[in-house]
Order: structure tokens, then sequence, then C-alpha cells
């Protein structure tokens, strides 16, 4: 069977036929690996089912489920890949449309973030975390965690030697996604309904500014070469583009019409080019930020996708699609779907990593 997929390159729309069925199957006959040799694995939070889903792009299928606790969502692995960081929650579930008063009591007791030994296969422990976290970014050195706490609206930092939360600020309503500096002394969270990142000192946890975003900012990636940061606004339709000089806003990229586009996650290789996803709009979108134009729009990757993740060689993206409750694999040069791999549940949020 043959799929079609729509790609828009600079303004215009092509239609291209993909490779045969058998140029498939030996696509798939090769290991997703880094320079290394170690194959690549898929690290798939799952909000509903309490589970880290681990699977094999090569072979697109799932090959263990680790229970973690209640509402996984954030997850980023340690340096070495051997362990797994995971953002859970005692809050129940707030989907669109949802009548939040009607909603039963977070109970605290589930907050945490679940630490994973992926050699054993198993949930190590849980550290505290603040309450509510969603999302988290690791130091670069690896001894701390800068959590996202939504509900209250703080971000905590977490001592991953120890195990305890060092310190906490207070940052905008509703904060999400994290990002940290390269010589780890910034961190940057994104405030959905202040419609802002907050920018906060490492070292003491104190406020440094807050740059103005379009609507509802959601994820944030930093380009440490082009001394920029690109923030997601799902209601803007938008990139917010900022200098981590002097945290100042040089351009808003426009990613399509605000009605439709619902910008997301956000992931690059190398900062010259950026990929997102689109929420409900089903996409994702190739954005040429030194330009600022979308190069192409691979068309029905999934149903709202939403986390994301490259391959460790930049050749594939990887979604998350809750409501389908699958992983989209998406060989990027061609814009094409190569597969998609049920893990059940909503999945949240993806990482790809070697096995170790």
């Amino acid at each position: 069977m043959k799929q079609r997929t729509t790609i828009h390159t600079g303004g215009r729309r092509v239609l291209s036929a993909t490779a045969l069925l058998a140029a498939a199957f030996l696509s798939r006959g090769v290991a997703a690996a880094s320079a290394d040799g170690a194959p690549e694995r898929l690290y798939v939070s799952d909000e509903t089912g309490g589970n880290v889903v681990i699977v094999d792009p090569q072979s697109q299928s799932v090959v263990a489920r680790i229970a973690v606790g209640k509402r996984p969502r954030g997850i980023q692995l340690s340096a070495d890949h051997r362990r797994l960081y995971v953002a859970l929650s005692g809050s129940p579930i707030a989907g669109p449309n949802v009548d939040e008063s009607r909603l039963p009591p977070p109970d605290r007791r589930y907050d945490g973030i679940g630490v994973v030994d992926l050699v054993q296969q198993k949930l190590l422990d849980t550290y505290p975390s603040g309450a509510d976290p969603e999302a988290f970014a690791l130091s670069h050195d690896g001894k701390f965690l800068y959590v996202s706490n939504e509900d209250v609206g703080k971000l905590s930092a977490v001592d991953l030697t120890h195990g305890t939360v060092r310190a906490t600020v207070t940052v905008g309503s509703e904060p999400e996604g994290v990002a940290v500096s390269r010589d780890d002394r910034t961190v940057y969270v994104t405030c959905e309904t202040s419609n802002s990142v907050y920018v906060v000192d490492a070292r003491n946890m104190k406020g440094l500014a807050q740059i103005p975003t379009e609507k509802r900012p959601r994820a944030i990636f930093l380009a440490s070469q082009s001394h920029r940061g690109y923030v997601t606004d799902e209601f803007g339709a938008a990139l917010t583009v900022f200098s981590t000089d002097d945290y100042k806003v040089v351009q808003t990229i426009a990613l399509g019409d605000p009605k439709l586009v619902r910008p997301m996650g956000i992931a690059s290789p190398d900062g010259r080019r950026l990929y997102v996803t689109t929420g409900r709009f089903g996409a994702l979108l190739e954005v040429d930020p030194a330009t600022g134009r979308v190069l192409k729009t691979i068309e029905k990757v999934g149903q709202r996708p939403w986390g994301l993740a490259l391959s460790r060689d930049g050749r594939k993206a990887y979604t998350a699609n809750g409501p389908s409750g699958d992983i989209s694999i998406v060989d990027l040069e061609s814009a094409r779907v190569e597969g998609r791999v049920a893990v059940g549940g909503s999945p949240w949020g993806v990482v790809a990593g070697a096995v170790r």
C-alpha cells in the first residue's frame, strides 16, 4: 500500500508518492543507531496509563512497559542514558472544555519526579518536586532538575544528588516548558496564561526578567550558537524568538492560521532547522529560523501531536499523539510518516536515547 504526503515548500504545494513498499521494508531493516553503534529506543510517558512505554523504532514495536505512578508527563534522559526521569502528578486531568470546578481535589502524595533505572527497567525512587510537576529540564552537569509546578505557578530546583528540592521560586501562572542555558546559569520557563517566559538565575533562584510572548506559550528551545530562544505559542500560531543575551524579543514567526495551527512541541538537531508539532492541526512543521519561513508542512502526522523528539542522527522525528494512543515515526528528508506504533493510553512526552 502506498501513502501520499502533502509537502508545502516555500508557499508551493507539491504532491509526491512515497517510496515503494519494498523500500519501506528495507528501511525498517536498518537499525536506528548512533556513531557508537548502540540501537535507539524511544521512551514515552503515558499520562492516563501511568507507565513509561519503551519502543523500538526499528521494529516499530513496544518492547517494555514500566509502571511509574500517576499522570506521567514531562520526560528526560540522563546524559549516560542509563536513567530516565519522569514528572508525576496527583492533580486530576483537565483537558479542553473541562469545568475544573467539578474535578476532584489534587492528591499531592502522588506528585514527584520518578527515577527509572533503564538497565533494570524499574522505578527506583520518586523525588519530591513541588506541587503538580508538568515538565522539566536537566542541568548539563547532571546535578539539578528544574521543574514547572503548573497548579501553583512555581519553578522548583531538584537536587539529583540528594533527591531533595533545593529551592523554589514563584513565576507566572500555569508554567510549562523549561530550558536551561548551556552554562547552567539561567533557567527559562514558559507560563501559559501569563503569556510570557520567566527568566531565573539558577544559582540563587531569583527572577531576572520576563519576556512577553504571543498567547499561550508552551515549549521552549535554546539555540546556544545563535544566542536565541524559540517559544511555541499555541493560541498565537507563532514562534516567539528572543535573545538570550538581553532577554528581548527579536522576532515573531507566524506559522499559520491561529484558528487552525496550534504550535506545541519543538525540537532541533542544531538550531538551523526547527521542528514544531501543531496539536489538533495534526501536522509537523519544519521552520527555517534564519528566514522565518515554514519550509515544510508534513500533514496527517497523528491525532493532536504534542510531544516531540528527534533521532540521534537527526533524520527522524517522533511525535506523541495523545488521542490516538500512538507514536508516529517521520522521515524528515522525504517528509513521510513511516509508521505508527500503538502504545495505548494517552502518550504525552517522548525522548530518544541509546540502549545501554
